[in-house]
């Protein structure tokens, strides 16, 4: 992997816009259809977490945490987003972001960290399991997506570090 991984810039935004585009686009990794602004997207991850895989000025990859509920039990839990442009996946990226932000989530207190994979998204799955998810349970039919419904693999990872009083 040729790139740093860095603080995610809201400079960085434009690129980081276009890789979420991309990934919007393949059908499987995401049921939003269209990238939000930049407020609205800020407002709905955690301050903690957010990274991108820098070369130069190009950005590569990134990767952020949303909170799971407001309900102050869920404090330490949170879902991951991990999302590598199209000309860079195969590289290493994913998982030198997924396990950045592992680390950056445990710094943070968060405890449990979940994905919601669609089951056609191999690579990702795969890439999970690789950082120490494991797969509890599948949702099937949780949403409809060009008029078909869609299933997802819910992974969970369990912090050793964080909350393990």
């Amino acid at each position: 992997m040729r790139c740093v991984i860095d603080d995610m810039k809201k400079s960085d935004w434009e690129q980081v816009r276009r890789i979420y585009l991309e990934g919007i686009a393949t059908g499987h990794a995401t049921f939003e259809t269209e990238a939000p602004t930049w407020e609205k997207w800020d407002a709905g991850h955690l301050p903690c977490g957010r990274l991108v895989a820098r070369s130069g000025e190009r950005i590569k990859g990134w990767a952020a945490l949303s909170g799971v509920s407001e309900r102050c039990v869920y404090a330490g839990v949170a879902e991951v987003s991990v999302y590598v442009g199209t000309e860079y996946r195969g590289e290493g990226i994913g998982r030198g972001l997924l396990e950045a932000l592992i680390v950056s989530s445990e710094l943070s207190g968060i405890w449990t960290l979940q994905a919601g994979i669609f089951p056609e998204n191999t690579a990702s799955i795969r890439l999970h399991e690789l950082c120490g998810f494991r797969e509890v349970g599948r949702r099937e039919r949780i949403g409809k997506m060009n008029g078909v419904w869609r299933d997802t693999v819910v992974l969970e990872r369990r912090s050793l570090i964080a909350g393990a009083d």
